[in-house]
């Protein structure tokens, strides 16, 4: 199986089948991200305990596939993790995005490198970053 192939079953699961797409019941943070350019518009919610590790988190809005599918990666990749880890696997998709990175920043990104093509597709870079800055100008508010 060709990765492009791998790529577009891992993209279509998430969008068809996103984990992380529901409701949250009284998050502690919520940041609501939209790109008017072409109408995704996401509400993240994340639960983060005292320690500093994000121990829940959802999303919901409407959108593209991309954008979908990116924000259910997001969360799948930074649930468990601190929040710095999480800025640090944020700051390493936005580059991956800007396609420059290496190949052990590519697979700190597990799922999250599906979307590495999307760099060569101007007009959907929007909306693959929509969830990831949205969780970054959540934690500048925090």
């Amino acid at each position: 199986m060709d990765n492009r192939t791998f790529y577009n079953e891992i993209l279509t699961e998430h969008n068809i089948r996103p984990f992380h797409k529901h409701p949250m019941v009284q998050p502690k943070y919520s940041k609501r991200g939209v790109n008017p350019s072409c109408g995704d518009d996401i509400t993240l919610n994340l639960n983060i305990g005292e320690d500093g590790i994000i121990t829940d988190g959802a999303f919901e809005g409407d959108g593209c596939a991309i954008s979908q599918a990116s924000a259910d990666i997001m969360l799948d990749l930074i649930i468990g993790k601190s929040v710095e880890e999480a800025l640090t696997l944020k700051d390493t998709f936005l580059k991956m995005i800007k396609d420059k990175i290496t190949d052990e920043e590519l697979e700190m990104l597990e799922e999250a490198g599906a979307l590495q093509d999307i760099s060569h597709m101007p007009s959907r870079v929007k909306c693959a970053v929509l969830g990831w800055h949205t969780l970054e100008e959540m934690m500048k508010e925090r």
